[in-house]
């Protein structure tokens, strides 16, 4: 693949995704100006993630049936519209549509990664799957930092007139770099929504991938939503800005994605999961036996993210294996379930940090780790059975 258009699979991941998370920084700004309670302006993220769960079921799997490059460059335009309504929105309810819809066709980020192994060799595979899967965690992780910015520089307005002028180029270039792709399925999309439940159950394969990282997706989010409250507290007592920086020290683990993916396409997924998990576990156990250094915080971060990006694309290299007309449906899923383990985790975290504190979380990662190795075991026996045939 061109290293053009692999980069602007990348950075139209990063662009895409970036959106859902544009109006966390602004909350407080919002509230003052439209004048609401918390619990009203909370409403905003809400909407945002119903629109985005919403846009991966239905929208997503449309990659099977229709050109992927169309598919992205009608929701890249009406990404720019929700966008631009967000900066002029007059009214709070205004703005809860726009956040809602924004979501919706911020899923353009899960269109990019099928199109991305659709475009790949496939003895490179991994390794285009984990450049692209990297645009989409520093997507992720540097939204807030980016959003953030230009609210306290400039307006909080600013922050969508300008990500719509990022998304106005990607869709430039995506029209001019990327190859048309003929549809793999002739299904309606009704059958086609309704095949994914028969893609899910047919092959144990994918069920077991999306536990087994699952179980990792529910440390990650709980792990960062529990972490503003401990560094906020003693003996650490950091105001927001620096805890901010933490997202920084997370994003060194999204830079090592491609390297990832280049591993899983030599020694294979199924030994790059075992060593993810295991550096996951010890980075969390480093964390429980130095529980009040800051320095092995550091470290724990920057590993503990490196090892939920390398369980994440050899979890991915496995499933788009399993079925070249299918990548979309199979994308939908896995990404779906994953977002409630997402759920699953911040709620987990949250309960157990307020009984538990800190020791809380930390058990419940190392908890999670020993269960998604148990699934891998089940699911390396498996797929070695699925390469066999």
């Amino acid at each position: 693949m061109q290293k053009k258009i692999l980069f602007t699979l990348a950075i139209g991941t990063a662009i895409s995704v970036s959106t859902i998370y544009l109006s966390q920084p602004l909350l407080a700004i919002l509230r003052e100006q439209f004048q609401s309670s918390v619990s009203d302006i909370g409403l905003i993220i809400t909407l945002t993630q119903i629109g985005y769960a919403l846009g991966i079921f239905t929208l997503v799997p449309l990659g099977d049936i229709i050109n992927k490059k169309k598919l992205i460059q009608i929701k890249l335009l009406l990404l720019i519209s929700t966008l631009l309504l967000a900066g002029f929105s007059q009214s709070l309810l205004m703005f809860f549509f726009a956040s809602m819809t924004i979501g919706l066709f911020a899923t353009s980020a899960q269109d990019f990664v099928p199109l991305a192994a659709d475009l790949a060799k496939e003895q490179e595979r991994g390794k285009t799957i984990g450049f692209v899967m990297s645009g989409l965690l520093l997507g992720i992780l540097l939204s807030r930092t980016f959003s953030g910015f230009l609210a306290e520089h400039v307006s909080w307005q600013s922050v969508f007139f300008i990500t719509a002028f990022l998304i106005s180029i990607i869709f430039i270039f995506v029209t001019i770099l990327i190859p048309y792709q003929i549809p793999h399925s002739n299904l309606k999309y009704f059958q086609l929504i309704h095949s994914m439940s028969k893609i899910f159950l047919k092959n144990s394969i994918l069920p077991l991938s999306v536990v087994s990282h699952g179980l990792i997706g529910v440390i990650f989010s709980s792990f960062w939503t529990v972490l503003t409250f401990y560094l906020s507290e003693p003996p650490f007592n950091l105001n927001s800005s620096h805890i901010g920086l933490f997202g920084l020290a997370g994003a060194a683990g999204a830079i090592a994605a491609p390297i990832a993916g280049r591993y899983a396409d030599k020694i294979g997924p199924l030994l790059n999961i075992k060593i993810a998990i295991l550096l996951i576990f010890f980075s969390f156990l480093l964390l429980f036996i130095f529980q009040h250094s800051i320095v092995v915080l550091i470290i724990g971060v920057v590993t503990f993210d490196l090892g939920v990006q390398v369980s994440l694309i050899s979890h991915q290299s496995i499933i788009y294996s399993l079925d070249t007309k299918a990548r979309s449906r199979i994308n939908s899923i896995f990404v779906t379930i994953l977002f409630l383990f997402f759920s699953l985790g911040s709620f987990l975290g949250s309960i157990l940090f307020h009984h538990f504190g800190w020791k809380g979380e930390l058990i419940l990662s190392l908890l999670c780790c020993v269960l998604s190795f148990g699934i891998h075991l089940i699911l390396s026996e498996k797929y070695k059975k699925f390469k066999l045939n």
